[in-house]
């Protein structure tokens, strides 16, 4: 939270000055504490003091309290605040970063997925015709560039090239 920005129009009421020295006496330790308890997170500690000034200027008459009996009050709204980020989060399913692998969050891959593709994937190249499905292991699956292949099957490139494509072709509109 800027302290330069609360009151800078000019004429500064005195719940605005009382918030500015609120802030400025207690914010970096009130910053401090709720950085502590959300282990390190500091968007969400701004968030929490920001809200935890908000509520101590619209609840608390600052102009006539003294600032050292507000602190107990702020530490302890910023505390349920931490308390119920944590509770809301934990209501909620949890959140996926798109860089972590889904292994590592815990999730495993299912074999019976991976089988019923190979099932699929099996009937789709008995619809190829036997040159075609020669072409794509000679490619594909053995993992050869189509000049390999074509001396693999003694062949020439292009007709390599070609097979391949129209047995892409064809696997595409079976598997639709």
């Amino acid at each position: 939270m800027n302290v330069a920005v609360i009151g800078s129009a000019g004429a500064v009421s005195p719940e605005e000055r009382a918030l500015r020295d609120l802030y400025v006496e207690h914010g970096p330790a009130l910053y401090t504490y709720v950085l502590r308890l959300l282990g390190g997170d500091t968007h969400r500690a701004e968030d929490i003091v920001q809200e935890t000034l908000l509520r101590c200027w619209t609840k608390q008459n600052l102009v006539d309290d003294e600032s050292m009996a507000v602190r107990p009050w702020m530490f302890r709204v910023a505390r349920n605040l931490v308390i119920d980020t944590h509770r809301s989060r934990a209501a909620r399913p949890p959140e996926v970063n798109s860089s972590i692998p889904l292994t590592e969050l815990g999730c495993q891959t299912d074999d019976i997925d991976r089988m019923l593709s190979s099932i699929v994937l099996r009937q789709a190249l008995q619809a190829l015709t036997p040159a075609h499905r020669e072409a794509l292991q000679a490619t594909f699956f053995a993992d050869r560039t189509t000049q390999q292949a074509a001396t693999a099957l003694g062949i020439p490139q292009g007709t390599v090239k070609s097979r391949v494509y129209y047995a892409l072709r064809t696997l595409k509109t079976v598997l639709k």
